[in-house]
């Protein structure tokens, strides 16, 4: 039986990376779309939600199958259980990520300061990208101490994006204020970018989750 659940166990690892590869994958082609100026390329980094959130099911479904079959418990109790509200975390980045790319693309134009957005969209989304790809790493690993200090750079990517979401709105509002009848296109830029903030939320929750799989406590963070 336990060569069964390890089974099962593996393929809902393996099928939980695969969806946080195709949310990274879209942000990285994002990324090069962004540092080679060619935003009109951003449509190639759209990615299909229903095929995620069938995914995310899919998954769902083998977790409540393992919960009822095995009955796991203690430590694979609590890493089901995790990897059960992963698929949500995922979700969310996955429509953060569609957002992102669908309302920076039809806002972004020459009109804008593009020097001035691009300088911190970059950096901002390259962390953005560290911190999910980090917190995805933590599900393959066995090392209680390299589960504990992923998290730790997961946390630390995520306090980025938030000082580099901080320093740009504080640059676009100053933008808005010379010129307002760009400031709908200017805000819709910051709304685009404050996903990317939301995706590194999202990587935190993640890694979190994971760490209470390997050491208990609290589920939820504070």
């Amino acid at each position: 039986m336990l060569k069964v659940y390890d089974t099962k166990r593996a393929q809902i690892q393996h099928d939980l990376l695969e969806i946080g590869d195709i949310v990274i994958e879209s942000l990285n082609t994002a990324l090069k779309a962004l540092k080679d100026d060619e935003i009109k390329s951003l449509k190639g980094a759209d990615l299909s939600l229903k095929k995620l959130t069938a995914k995310s099911n899919d998954i769902d479904n083998a977790i409540v199958t393992a919960l009822a079959l095995y009955q796991p418990e203690a430590k694979d109790l609590r890493e089901l259980v995790s990897y059960l509200k992963i698929t949500n975390e995922l979700s969310r980045a996955g429509e953060n990520t569609k957002v992102f790319i669908k309302v920076f693309r039809a806002a972004f134009s020459d009109d804008l300061n593009t020097k001035t957005i691009l300088e911190f969209a970059i950096p901002l989304l390259k962390s953005t990208i560290l911190s999910l790809q980090t917190s995805m790493l933590i599900i393959k690993e066995e090392n209680s101490k390299h589960i504990e200090e992923k998290y730790q750079r997961v946390v630390v990517e995520e306090s980025k994006t938030d000082d580099l979401y901080a320093m740009i709105e504080k640059n676009i509002l100053k933008l808005i204020s010379k010129n307002l009848d760009l400031s709908k296109e200017y805000f819709d830029i910051l709304t685009s970018l404050r996903k990317l903030e939301n995706i590194s939320d999202r990587s935190v929750a993640i890694a979190h989750l994971l760490l209470f799989a390997e050491k208990g406590g609290e589920l939820e963070r504070k």
